[in-house]
């Protein structure tokens, strides 16, 4: 059985597969150490799996720079890059219904309703806070755990633009 201890950066997984009789189900589980250099290794990896999976055909760039951004938020903020800690992150993705990632820390957490928007003018220079912005702009839907150490994200399959003409056409 695995606890979610690694000692090196290598990240931990757990996927399980369902075939496509069972509605093409893909669900992973995935830790790593709070390191920068454990986030790359493991979001190629994720990417992999989750564009072989076809869940979210041509979204996988926003999904990418969500995850990584929510890894990082995870690592440097949550975890304070406290190589005991870990992170975590769970991914489901089925065909036709899209893409659910949840990604936590073991740091002390946060109100996110505190943090700045990088889009004012008193923030467009900084060099950081642009995350959880980064974040909601690539996902369809993120939230947060009342405590803040969970960040929860969805992403639809891309709308097929020439089937919903068709649709339109048809006045369904």
């Amino acid at each position: 059985m695995n606890n979610g201890c690694s000692t090196n950066v290598r990240a931990n997984f757990r996927p399980a597969f369902a075939g496509r009789g069972a509605g093409s189900l893909l669900e992973i589980d995935a830790w790593i150490q709070s390191e920068i250099k454990a986030i790359s290794p493991l979001v190629e990896r994720l990417m992999r799996l989750i564009e072989g999976s076809h869940c979210i055909t041509g979204e996988e760039p926003a999904v990418e720079l969500a995850l990584r951004e929510a890894l990082n938020n995870a690592v440097v903020h949550g975890n304070r890059l406290d190589t005991h800690k870990l992170v975590h992150v769970r991914c489901r993705c089925k065909v036709g219904e899209g893409i659910s990632l949840i990604v936590s820390d073991h740091g002390q957490g946060f109100d996110p309703r505190t943090v700045p928007d990088p889009a004012t003018i008193e923030n467009l220079e900084k060099d950081h806070g642009r995350g959880i912005h980064l974040m909601k702009l690539a996902m369809d839907e993120v939230s947060f755990d009342e405590r803040g150490i969970e960040v929860h994200m969805c992403k639809r399959p891309a709308r097929n633009p020439s089937a919903d003409a068709r649709s339109d056409l048809r006045g369904s």
